[in-house]
């Protein structure tokens, strides 16, 4: 499994109550970070909420996660958006965090 990805279980065994698993992972971009959290949805159990940062996406670009991701609902914010407001975009991306929770079906 790719480094960067921190994940939190709450399992008790004498608890009647169901267990929680959340995912941290800084994506250092969006195209570099992907393959990782392919690779834990892919060959993992289904962790309930996903917390992303640095994923260096627009705003326009942010419905990348609900395309790659349609069993979870993405909220999201861009640290790019005055940047892409200005005349002149001239900066490398960065910054950006979003939260994915698990869509129950």
């Amino acid at each position: 499994m790719a480094t960067g990805l921190t994940a939190v279980q709450s399992r008790d065994p004498t608890s009647t109550h169901q267990s929680l698993a959340i995912v941290s992972y800084n994506m250092h971009s969006f195209h570099q970070g992907i393959p990782a959290l392919e690779e834990l949805l892919e060959h993992n159990s289904t962790p309930d909420i996903i917390l992303v940062q640095e994923h260096w996406l627009t705003p326009a670009d942010l419905c990348k996660f609900d395309d790659l991701f349609p069993d979870y609902f993405s909220f999201g914010s861009s640290a790019m958006t005055n940047q892409v407001q200005s005349v002149i975009l001239f900066c490398r991306p960065y910054g950006g965090v979003v939260l994915l929770w698990r869509i129950k079906r």
